[in-house]
């Protein structure tokens, strides 16, 4: 089954991460990206939120996760960059009719941030924020009313690359980097590090842990951020305990694949992999960074990842997906669209099912 996509030009901006949110309350999707939220269906109109601080052909904000932290219903929005060593968060006042930028919240400064991640580390229902921070701690953030309290997973630099799943099967998340996996052995115990592979010092922001093969173990997915290569890596447990990592090649030709989704783009009730090339993720030297932009996905079928393009081609024509972009069904019609930001500009893309036979 092939899917039919319709692409939209939403904005020359250059952030690299965007996200679906229903910022006004109206009950229609907007997209949020960098300083701006573009006010859906049609995306036209937009609006100032929030400052941008510039370095280079960056914006210090790598991240858009929309999470409501007042309780007031509206959504708002935790952002982190990599100059800046912040991982903030933005107070939606647009529903409340205010015109102007919102407040601005520090939460850490936990060191330069790859980027950020929402995830129910300790499973009470309520997530905790878990920024990237390569050559700092591994470090996870948790909110008791108007504070902020940080939980040292390790004091070891957590390296290129994050994930989180529950590795063990014993029902508990449990925390991935490049170099190995954090156990999650239950409140207040010491995270267990198990040093059973290594994935490379360009691993993706999310490292996807899922059960890909149906055996009843999860597995991982992994791209490249900085160079070539997907990979899933297949977990075996021996009847001893013993943990086996296999590496599977996904597609060797795709380079900088920062980012990764895992959900149900077709709409037949199983997931695939979602992805595609951040473009100038390092402005010079990446291996493959001159290569063609594309947008795709990878359908599981008779044990192997089937490739499958959005969209393809050079800067100008092909579209990238920066460092985080969303996916939504917009229209009701079962088929998750695609919100793709970057230094290529902002881009829409609708999901208008198969061709009819």
């Amino acid at each position: 089954m092939t899917l039919r996509w319709r692409k939209e030009f939403i904005a020359a901006e250059s952030f690299e991460s965007a996200a679906f949110v229903d910022v006004d309350g109206d009950g229609v999707l907007d997209i949020v990206s960098g300083s701006f939220w573009y006010r859906g269906p049609d995306f036209i109109e937009r609006t100032l939120f929030a400052p941008d601080a510039r370095h280079g052909e960056y914006h210090d904000d790598f991240g858009s996760v929309a999470i409501d932290l007042t309780g007031d219903g509206r959504p708002d929005i935790v952002t982190g960059g990599w100059w800046g060593n912040e991982l903030r968060w933005r107070e939606n006042t647009a529903a409340a009719g205010e015109d102007r930028l919102w407040p601005e919240h520090l939460i850490a400064r936990p060191g330069a941030i790859e980027q950020p991640s929402a995830w129910d580390v300790d499973g009470d229902g309520v997530p905790e924020l878990v920024p990237n921070t390569p050559g700092d701690p591994l470090v996870v953030y948790k909110r008791d009313g108007q504070r902020w309290s940080a939980g040292v997973v390790s004091g070891l630099a957590q390296g290129h690359g994050l994930g989180f799943g529950d590795i063990s099967g014993n029902g508990r998340g449990d925390l991935v980097v490049n170099y190995g996996w954090f156990e999650n052995a239950g409140p207040d115990a010491e995270w267990l590090l198990h040093r059973d592979f290594d994935l490379g010092k360009d691993a993706s922001v999310p490292i996807l842990v899922t059960d890909v093969d149906g055996d009843g173990l999860n597995d991982l997915i992994v791209g490249h951020g900085h160079g070539y290569g997907l990979d899933w890596w297949q977990q075996r447990l021996h009847p001893d305990g013993r943990r086996e990592w296999i590496r599977h090649v996904i597609d060797p030709a795709v380079s900088q694949c920062h980012t990764l989704r895992w959900a149900d783009i077709d709409g037949d009730g199983v997931d695939e992999l979602v992805t595609g090339k951040r473009w100038r993720a390092h402005p010079t030297g990446d291996p493959g960074n001159e290569d063609d932009l594309g947008i795709w996905y990878y359908k599981w079928a008779d044990g192997a990842f089937v490739k499958h393009t959005v969209d393809a081609g050079p800067p100008g024509f092909g579209s990238g997906v920066g460092i985080d972009f969303d996916l939504a069904d917009l229209d009701g019609n079962g088929y998750l669209d695609l919100v793709a930001p970057g230094k290529d500009g902002l881009w829409l893309f609708r999901n208008l099912g198969p061709a009819p036979l």
